[in-house]
């Protein structure tokens, strides 16, 4: 099996406004889009994210009515400290500012208006 790329689809009820939070402050633009859908990546080959509005029915019939909960969407970055002033400056306040893990994990955590957690992370130098 050859993969070519890789998306991750999210439930929720709101697409146009989780599609503009990850063009804001993540610079996704939308690869395709329509009445309850829209398909965002980056040029530079980091993972495309999908939108589907909760109810619609090119989902399966349990799943549509099942908003995306639990799932973590993680980028990892090289200054995380930047990133934080960056999105504050941008109105987005951390929903976890950094903290560092035992392992060495670095992240912060912001949340978009869907509740769709996105994890900014950098490995601490040891």
């Amino acid at each position: 099996m050859q993969i070519t790329s890789s998306a991750i689809s999210l439930t929720v009820d709101d697409v146009p406004a989780s599609s503009k939070f990850l063009a804001d402050h993540f610079g996704y633009a939308v690869r395709m889009s329509a009445d309850g859908f829209a398909s965002l990546g980056r040029d530079d080959g980091g993972v495309d994210l999908v939108f589907l509005r909760r109810g619609i029915e090119v989902l399966p019939p349990a799943l549509r009515q099942v908003h995306t909960a639990g799932t973590i969407v993680a980028f990892v970055v090289d200054d995380l400290e930047s990133e934080q002033t960056r999105l504050r400056a941008e109105g987005v306040e951390p929903t976890l500012p950094i903290r560092e893990e035992p392992w060495g994990e670095r992240l912060l955590l912001v949340t978009d208006p869907n509740g769709v957690v996105y994890e900014l992370v950098e490995w601490a130098d040891r």
